[in-house]
């Protein structure tokens, strides 16, 4: 039977990672796989992990994650200077080198069977990034950073993610909204249910950080929660968040499928998991449940439900270590 798989944050600049990935195993000789995002900061990263992912799967599905826009000093000399809309262009090269579909494919259609019966999705990568609009009403676009800033909460992106060439993130973000908007219109025009993907949350209601409440700020926009019904959505795969979760809104599926760091997924290790049992299968997946039932699950394995929300350190104004661990984000 033919699957789709997803995985996010692998985040391959940590050594024990990049080691785990490496172990990636091959599923069946026609399924694909996601990276939703967050593989590292350098191209160098990036063509690694595309060279692993394509070397066992037949098609590979990624889309940017805050990690990949990063002006990194790590990274060559040729690609120290790549800032916003530039850094991303390159990654987009280096996929195509690999045969890595990307938000700047066209989409494709995947014909699956689903209980014997054999239908299809189309798998729609995007990219939107955030406008710091996740935030309570009483909180002003001027005043965002500073009502984080109140618990001691900045991102990284803030240092190291740039907007180039446009003014602000913001206006970054309002130009990639609407350009997957016509993207997702054409698409759902074709009649088939659609799976997103992003690496962004779509909704507000789907992020569980309970220790750090206030990071909502750098985990997308508003404009999209609607999508998953405009659309006519099958699931919602994301990830960023770093807490593996399943969630049903309006009969649709919402899988966010994180790694994370080390220390983060430490406890899946302990208990025998890999990445190959920490892949989350996005089609099939799992049925539909009935209206009014539907469950929230944090996962680790298909089948194994426990968190990792434990892994996200508290954040204080009096702790610039805990600080910098946003960069788990």
């Amino acid at each position: 039977m033919r699957r789709l798989w997803a995985i996010a944050d692998i985040h391959l600049s940590f050594k024990s990672n990049r080691e785990e990935f490496a172990k990636l195993q091959p599923r069946g000789p026609d399924d694909g796989l996601i990276l939703a995002g967050d593989v590292g900061e350098t191209i160098e990263t990036l063509n690694e992990a595309f060279e692993v992912s394509k070397k066992h799967f037949k098609h590979v599905f990624w889309v940017p994650g805050n990690h990949e826009l990063y002006s990194s000093k790590s990274a060559k000399e040729d690609e120290m200077h790549l800032r916003g809309e530039s850094k991303y262009m390159a990654c987009i090269m280096a996929a195509k080198r690999h045969g890595v579909l990307t938000p700047e494919d066209e989409y494709m259609t995947w014909v699956y069977e689903d209980d014997g019966v054999q239908t299809a999705a189309v798998i729609c990568p995007i990219f939107t990034l955030y406008d710091y609009s996740f935030r309570p009403e009483h909180v002003t676009r001027e005043g965002a950073l500073d009502w984080a800033m109140e618990e001691g909460i900045k991102a990284t992106d803030e240092t190291l993610l740039h907007s180039d060439p446009y003014t602000t993130r913001d206006e970054w973000c309002a130009r990639l909204v609407s350009e997957a908007e016509t993207k997702l219109a054409k698409a759902a025009a074709t009649g088939f249910p659609l799976v997103i993907i992003n690496h962004w949350p779509l909704r507000e209601d789907t992020i569980f950080i309970p220790k750090v409440p206030r990071f909502s700020l750098w985990c997308g926009t508003v404009l999209t929660k609607e999508w998953h019904q405009k659309y006519h959505a099958k699931v919602i795969v994301t990830g960023h968040l770093h807490v593996r979760r399943t969630d049903w809104i309006d009969g649709v599926r919402f899988e966010e499928v994180s790694l994370g760091y080390p220390r983060q997924w430490q406890e899946a290790k302990d208990e025998g998991h890999t990445v190959n049992t920490l892949l989350r299968e996005i089609l099939p997946g799992e049925p539909t449940p009935q209206e009014g039932n539907e469950p929230t699950t944090t996962w680790r394995g298909r089948g194994r439900g426990w968190s990792l929300s434990h892994g996200l350190e508290p954040m204080t104004p009096s702790s610039p270590t805990n600080r910098t661990n946003l960069r788990a984000l």
